[in-house]
């Protein structure tokens, strides 16, 4: 029933079992490793993607300066196209 090479009725094939045995590593310690990197590198480009798309569509629109009307008159003010009284005016007629 057990076998000297195997590991039992479902030791596999070969030294130790496995994808061409374990004795010299065969397929199943080069396939292994390299499935477990590949399968973590798939899930770091989905969990960085993921992120992307989250901070693209969250932020979309959230940091545009509105044209409203007091900023366009803060704006004349500070390149000194209108006075300071224009100014005060102005900004008195829009906030009331």
């Amino acid at each position: 029933m057990f076998s000297r090479f195997g590991g039992g009725m479902m030791g596999g094939y070969g030294y130790g079992g496995g994808y061409g045995g374990g004795f010299c590593g065969g397929f199943g310690g080069g396939i292994g490793w390299m499935g477990m990197a590949l399968h973590a590198l798939v899930w770091i480009a989905v969990i960085v993607a993921g992120v992307y798309l989250f901070r693209r569509w969250s932020h979309h629109g959230c940091c545009t300066k509105k044209n409203n009307a007091l900023d366009v008159l803060n704006d004349r003010f500070a390149r000194g196209e209108i006075s300071s009284e224009e100014y005060q005016q102005r900004k008195r007629d829009l906030l009331s």
